[in-house]
């Protein structure tokens, strides 16, 4: 695989549709509409043609094809595309002409997206805002991955770095025309107080809920004793029968995982075996264990045991649950009761749910960033915080460089090809 080879796939949905597109990306693509079409279109202007078969002559299909020369593509680089009939067999046709001409070859998951981010296109940041919007089910993921494809992060990096690398030129003005022995404490005042601005913006941004957990959703984790009525909650808060009911102690013996939204914001609800202390056979204490493990990764816990039972955890939501049932124990003042089967209680669990989630989630219309992303905003805060803790410019201007180098990382300006590959790895084929 060469990053000189010319490329295609079907960038639209899996056929049958109304429509597909493939896309042709390489040194090669004005010359492949040449030869199935016989002529090349204007640039940026739909035209339409019959598409013929270069080894046989057989008519393929009559499409719409278009050409975007590089660099201004999205790839960056030669670019065409083939609005053709969606239906399988076409598509089929199409796809094995195109592998049958010298120099072609189909494309690898992402390799479209890595070849804009080679040519400078897009930045890291922005093709991971990408990948989260091929991802996006709800309104608030898709809301906030627009941002950071749209290049929100990357635009607020790049006003950081412009100020680091202006700090950096006052600072290496300092090393060269003044004396070692004579620090101006006015310059240095500046200095340090611009980049302990920028340390104070960037903990600001990492003391923001992670990006990630718009694509995990919040994990909801159901806990308390075998027939406690954490299935019956979990099929009445997923509107479907995703786990067994039964009144026999131990009928959940794993993990049960539902991903759901709820008012536009993802969910994991996660079933677990009912714990208790004695009683339990071997593979029910196994599904137990399973379950304590579960209480520990949980963003909420919804206790349905005796009260004061639960994991020792700031995020545990005490429920009485099974508000209609005989042997129905209330809780505290204060603490919801619902009844899953007769719908008593559930509209307010579910507000307390989405009342919760939105510290937990980032917002829509707020930049946030990813692990990866957090751990190198990270390395560059804490360089610009050290910088107010000391008198040297020569330590001050190493850790200016340190700071600009974790933000080169970060938006893919230094980076390394296996961090590379597993990204790109990720997106779909034909994108």
């Amino acid at each position: 695989m060469s990053a000189a080879d010319t490329i295609f796939a079907l960038s639209s949905g899996q056929p049958p549709a109304a429509i597909g597109v493939i896309r042709i990306s390489g040194p090669q693509a004005s010359g492949v509409l040449r030869v199935l079409s016989g002529s090349v279109p204007h640039e940026r202007r739909a035209s339409l043609a019959k598409l013929t078969d270069p080894a046989s002559g057989e008519l393929l299909d009559t499409a719409l094809i278009l050409w975007f020369p590089g660099p201004g593509s999205a790839s960056g680089e030669d670019l065409a595309e083939i609005h053709c009939h969606g239906g399988r067999a076409v598509i089929r046709a199409l796809e094995t002409a195109l592998e049958n001409m010298d120099g072609l070859r189909r494309a690898e998951p992402g390799e479209f997206t890595r070849r804009a981010f080679t040519h400078g296109r897009m930045d890291l940041a922005e093709a991971e805002g990408l990948s989260d919007l091929l991802f996006a089910e709800t309104e608030l993921q898709r809301r906030s991955a627009v941002q950071a494809a749209g290049g929100a992060l990357s635009r607020k990096v790049e006003d950081w770095q412009n100020t680091i690398l202006r700090l950096s030129a006052m600072v290496e003005a300092e090393l060269d025309f003044s004396d070692e022995d004579d620090v101006t404490p006015a310059q240095l005042s500046v200095v340090q107080s611009a980049a302990a601005k920028l340390a104070t913006e960037m903990k600001n941004m990492l003391d923001r809920p992670r990006a990630e957990k718009l694509r995990e959703g919040v994990r909801v984790v159901l806990g308390g004793p075998p027939n406690s009525g954490k299935s019956t909650l979990l099929n009445a808060l997923v509107e479907r029968e995703a786990a067994i009911v039964s009144p026999i102690a131990g009928t959940t013996r794993d993990v049960i995982e539902v991903p759901i939204a709820i008012k536009g914001i993802p969910f994991l609800f996660i079933d677990t075996a009912g714990v208790r202390d004695e009683g339990a056979e071997e593979i029910e204490r196994i599904g137990i264990d399973r379950a304590r493990q579960q209480f520990d990764t949980a963003d909420l816990i919804l206790w349905l045991g005796p009260e004061g039972e639960g994991p020792k955890a700031p995020n545990l939501v005490e429920i009485a649950s099974r508000q209609d049932h005989a042997e129905y124990q209330p809780k505290s003042s204060g603490v919801l009761s619902v009844s899953p089967v007769a719908g008593a209680g559930m509209d307010a669990l579910v507000t307390l749910l989405v009342d919760r989630a939105k510290d937990i989630v980032p917002r829509g219309d707020e930049v946030s960033v990813n692990k990866r992303q957090a751990d190198h905003l990270a390395e560059a805060q804490v360089s610009l915080h050290q910088i107010s803790e000391v008198q040297d410019y020569l330590i001050i201007a190493e850790q200016l460089r340190l700071a600009r180098a974790a933000l080169d990382v970060l938006t893919g300006r230094a980076s390394t090809e296996d961090m590379l590959d597993t990204l790109f790895g990720e997106f779909c084929i034909g994108k």
